[in-house]
């Protein structure tokens, strides 16, 4: 990483793959990851850590299930944050958006537990931009 400031309209102008997080920045062991986002991504769980999203630009829609099977959805817009709880299966969509995440560093995008992973989803730690 550089001590050059970042500007995230141009970084997110750099790439076009959706939900292939990059790393515009690292505060200690944590990553500050972009990514374009578009359609369905994929049921999972981090066990060990929170998510953390921000809406830079569209809707982006998280869906969470709890033990049970029952699904609650946080529909999130421009300006929007919301934290999925560590241990929590949530499924992210979006009719296209941009999100700026959060995470620790080595944390995959698909998390430790997932179902089975579509072709448009990188599952990833995370790629330089």
């Amino acid at each position: 990483m550089t001590s050059a400031p970042v500007n995230l309209t141009a970084a997110l102008a750099s790439f076009d793959a959706v939900y292939s997080p990059r790393i515009v920045a690292r505060m200690n062991d944590y990553d500050v990851r972009i990514a374009h986002t578009l359609g369905e991504h994929v049921w999972h769980v981090h066990e060990d850590t929170d998510e953390f999203f921000l809406v830079l630009d569209g809707e982006f829609t998280v869906a969470m299930r709890d033990a049970d099977g029952t699904e609650t959805h946080v529909v999130l817009r421009q300006g929007d944050t919301f934290v999925v709880p560590k241990g929590t299966e949530h499924k992210p969509s979006s009719t296209g958006a941009s999100i700026l995440m959060f995470e620790p560093s080595g944390t995959s995008s698909t998390g430790d537990r997932h179902d089975d992973i579509p072709d448009h989803v990188d599952s990833t730690t995370g790629h330089r931009l």
